[in-house]
């Protein structure tokens, strides 16, 4: 007989087989745990490999970006000749302006203000009541309106009349101005014309100066700097022209990623190769340039050119900056038309065809000794210098030992003027590095007017023996008598009289004259002044004075303007320089016409700005009537070249690019500091509403 279970043991039973399942359901948990676990690192491998496979592709793609990049530069250079010669040639015509000047615009002015319309005025019948003296009045307050509408439309439209007669007669006035201007310009293109065709040396070295500033075929990225003489009864220009730096070869050849030290490495390129072909750059550059110059020859002034290529650079001999010749030829008109420059070899035509030189190993700097030099013209050069010639003989005594001091670093010496006491009778210490004539140059100045007596020259030799110097140089703006040249015979002296001193200062780029002694010819680097007006005043060029030479990438045509501030507001309306004011009251900020490179210019004369102006702000805006719709995203890879008095470059400043929409721009600042001192803050507001918007922004009173 069989006995009944209590429950216990299904009990004990069903809690055995919960547990199992619980631990069942756990491990499958941890089973996909381990599962998840597993695929997401397996995610995270394939994930970090394809980050590393697209870093080192991106990091690849930048090496062979730089390598193409190189590879561009080093084509350009091998093709610099090629290309240039494919440039149009230069001619007089592209240096005169067209007679076209803004037509006349009055706006708003030019419409009529309409008069006032009757049946307007007319009185309606359902809204005037229903009595006859109702409608009757009605009438007559719709006549009253009517009369009194009439009369202020009548007023209104004489005060339009009048503006626009007054409006047109300053159109009238401004345009007569400037077609005088734009003629006079023009007439002195045609006279330097007439100039060249008559063998004038200053009308040659102004025109083919012109000619390779603004030649198309010279990258933009090279040196354009020149001096020149012309001998018109040789026909021939001499000049000086500055090349290429050694660095204008890349020193890398490629570029790769090194995966390991992760970073994008240069390999050098071969010291013979980047010699061989900066060797062949100078060449090329030399061709060009005499392409340039019998190309732009329309009037037969160029029977032949020497040239002479330089680079200003620190001597590697004597540690000092100086131009360094690296290249010369004397090329006839003849035996240079019959060369095809896009097939020769630069290196080989110059050497071997032109019978010229070049420097064996230019990346050292050895020079080579040039042909004929601009100052070997002799009294047919014509020398630059800008503005008024100082008078020698009413110069500060400092200045013009200062000056002296010029002279002598320009003609390659090393010389510092000397303490006012106890300078021993020397009031210049010069050293001349050419070695056996070279040495210890003691100088004295003087500023005389009447001949410079023989006891002073006695002087100078008792300090040159003194001094242990090797020379003794004796400076006068007056003369010396036959017994200061008795003396100084065969002794270690040398004495310049007034007449060798002026003609030194001009053949080495410095300026001076004696008395009312007649001027040099002004340097032609810069716009002269005649291209502003030929005004007169305390700043037409007298002074020292910087020009601003505005240039940018793109066709859209700007003005460039300037406003003289305090703080952000103009000191008044006469003080805003743009195209319908030309200049400030004093002349101390003026438009030029631009020289190439630059596209637009102006000059300044920083110290002689009024006292309370602290701000000197460049502009930029859309000229609508040349480029009506435009906008300034064509205004790209811009800046402004600031020039000294002389036209030398000191500084490239950078301006921000343009923005789409936007049709006027602010360049940038220059700010007086405390200690007198400029800087220049770069600028980048925009704006929409052109011209007129960003002056309004300064305090200038837009009708």
């Amino acid at each position: 007989m069989s006995r009944r279970s209590n429950g216990l043991v299904a009990v004990w039973a069903e809690a055995q087989r919960q547990q199992q399942r619980q631990q069942e359901a756990r491990a499958r948990f941890q089973r996909e745990q381990e599962r998840q676990q597993r695929a997401h690192q397996r995610e995270s491998t394939r994930s970090y490999r394809e980050q590393r496979a697209a870093y080192r592709e991106q990091r690849e793609a930048e090496a062979r970006r730089r390598t193409q990049e190189l590879d561009a530069q080093v084509e350009a250079l091998q093709g610099l000749l090629t290309t240039g010669c494919r440039a149009p040639a230069f001619r007089a015509d592209a240096l005169a302006r067209p007679e076209q000047i803004e037509a006349f615009s009055p706006g708003q002015l030019a419409h009529p203000i309409p008069m006032p319309d009757p049946n307007q005025h007319q009185y309606q019948p359902q809204q005037s009541g229903w009595t006859a003296t109702r409608r009757a009045q009605a009438q007559a307050e719709a006549r009253s309106r009517f009369e009194r509408d009439w009369q202020a439309t009548q007023a209104a439209e004489a005060q339009r009349r009048h503006q626009l007669a007054a409006y047109q007669e300053q159109y009238q006035q401004w345009a007569e101005a400037q077609l005088a201007e734009i003629r006079r310009h023009n007439a002195g293109i045609a006279e330097m014309a007439t100039g060249l065709r008559n063998g004038d040396p200053e009308a040659a070295v102004e025109y083919f100066s012109a000619a390779l500033y603004a030649s198309t075929g010279w990258p933009e990225d090279l040196p354009r700097r020149l001096s020149a003489a012309y001998d018109s009864g040789a026909r021939q220009l001499v000049l000086n022209w500055e090349l290429p730096k050694y660095d204008v070869v890349p020193e890398a050849k490629s570029a790769r990623y090194m995966i390991n030290a992760d970073q994008v490495k240069e390999s050098p390129r071969p010291v013979t190769q980047r010699r061989t072909l900066y060797r062949d750059v100078l060449a090329q550059c030399l061709l060009l340039v005499l392409r340039d110059l019998f190309a732009a020859d329309e009037f037969g002034a160029l029977e032949s050119v020497a040239l002479n290529g330089f680079v200003d650079d620190h001597d590697p001999v004597t540690g000092r900056r100086a131009p360094m010749f690296l290249g010369t030829v004397m090329a006839s008109r003849s035996t240079f038309s019959a060369l095809h420059l896009e097939q020769v070899n630069a290196v080989n035509c110059l050497v071997d065809g032109l019978r010229g030189q070049l420097s064996s190993r230019p990346d050292q700097y050895a020079p080579v000794r040039p042909g004929r030099l601009p100052e070997d013209v002799g009294n047919g050069v014509v020398t630059h210098g800008d503005g008024e010639e100082p008078d020698l003989y009413e110069m500060d005594p400092v200045a013009f030992e200062t000056l002296v001091a010029d002279l002598f670093r320009a003609m390659g010496m090393q010389a510092v003027t000397t303490q006012r006491s106890n300078d021993g009778g020397v009031d210049v210490d010069a050293l001349d590095p050419a070695p056996i004539r070279g040495g210890k140059i003691v100088v004295q100045v003087k500023r005389y007017r009447n001949t410079v007596p023989p006891t002073a020259v006695r002087d100078l030799y008792g300090t040159v023996q003194d001094a242990g110097a090797n020379k003794g140089v004796l400076v006068t703006t007056s003369a010396f008598g036959p017994g200061s040249h008795t003396f100084a015979n065969g002794k270690p002296l040398e004495l310049v009289a007034g007449s060798e001193l002026v003609d030194l200062l001009h053949r080495h780029g410095l300026r001076g004259r004696l008395g009312g002694g007649e001027r040099p010819v002004p340097d032609r680097r810069t716009a002269p002044d005649s291209e502003t007006g030929g005004d007169t005043g305390s700043a037409t060029g007298t002074e020292d004075h910087n020009v601003l030479g505005m240039y940018w990438s793109g066709n859209v045509a700007l003005d460039v303007c300037a406003l003289v501030c305090h703080g952000n507001r103009v000191l008044d309306d006469d003080h805003f320089v743009f195209y319908n004011n030309p200049r400030t009251p004093d002349g101390t900020v003026r438009t030029l016409v631009p020289v190439a490179p630059d596209r637009a210019a102006v000059q300044v004369s920083f110290d002689a700005l009024p006292a309370r102006a602290d701000r000197l702000v460049v502009i930029a805006a859309v000229d609508p009537v040349a480029n009506p719709g435009a906008d300034l995203s064509g205004f790209t890879d811009a800046g402004i070249r600031l020039l000294d008095s002389e036209g030398s470059p000191l500084d490239r400043l950078q301006v921000s690019d343009g923005r789409p929409e936007e049709t006027a721009l602010v360049l940038g600042s220059f700010r007086r500091r405390a200690n007198g001192d400029w800087d220049f803050v770069t600028g980048g507001r925009g704006y929409r509403g052109g011209l007129e918007e960003l002056v309004r922004d300064y305090g200038v009173d837009v009708e």
